[in-house]
């Protein structure tokens, strides 16, 4: 049965850009020539291993996403969605979109538009055994928790912690239930959907240095020498 589940990728651009400083959200930003929605969609429209795209926008710019959308003519984006006000409702407007009764779904934060082959094939790979897949690197940087006034409360191992990236991929029954469960809370990304309900092991594979998520605009410049002949 699993062999023959669709792969669905839920693209989540419905961010407003708020710490990127700039007219248009940072989605719309361009990195060598192209946004950062194209070289995201793209990721999943150029994969062999993806079937069908969903994109969720923020509405105030649901017609400039179309007209890329048109002008590039993707073939495998499905669906473009309005999204919600927080990431958990875009999540979930996505999610909900699909209407197969099983598939797999790749869940990806448009702002990153590094991901690479590798990170994406072995995500929907992992899905063969398991329900939910993160992607994660090590901290490298030694982690303070702190108490409420500011002060160092206690210092962790940083083995046993990770930096969360996208895609976070799951089952699609899993992630709806996931939602189901969780409307009256507001959560940062999709797998604490997971964790904090209890609901399944979530598996992580090694996620890329380079797969980072344009915040700010030194990070455009970081995505374009990543992108060039200097790597």
């Amino acid at each position: 049965m699993a062999k023959n589940l669709k792969n669905y990728a839920v693209i989540l651009a419905s961010g407003c850009g708020s710490r990127f400083g700039n007219e248009l959200p940072k989605q719309f930003a361009r990195v060598c020539q192209k946004t950062i929605f194209e070289r995201t969609v793209e990721i999943f429209e150029n994969s062999a291993l993806v079937d069908n795209i969903i994109v969720v926008i923020n509405p105030d710019y649901y017609d400039l996403a179309q007209k890329i959308i048109s002008d590039n003519k993707y073939r495998k984006v499905l669906k473009l969605l309005k999204g919600g006000q927080t990431r958990q409702e875009s999540s979930y407007i996505g999610v909900n979109a699909i209407e197969e009764n099983e598939s797999n779904v790749i869940i990806h934060d448009c702002v990153r538009p590094l991901l690479s082959d590798k990170i994406l094939e072995n995500c929907i790979c992992s899905l063969k055994n398991y329900n939910a897949v993160a992607v994660g690197i090590c901290a490298t940087d030694t982690l303070w928790e702190t108490d409420e006034d500011g002060f160092i409360k206690n210092i962790p191992d940083r083995k046993y912690y990770k930096m969360a990236q996208t895609p976070q991929c799951f089952k699609l029954s899993l992630i709806k239930r996931a939602h189901e469960i969780s409307k009256n809370k507001n959560y940062t990304d999709d797998c604490s959907l997971i964790a904090e309900n209890k609901l399944d092991k979530i598996y992580i594979i090694e996620g890329d240095v380079n797969n980072i998520k344009i915040t700010y605009p030194k990070d455009i410049c970081l995505a374009e020498f990543l992108l060039s002949d200097n790597v």
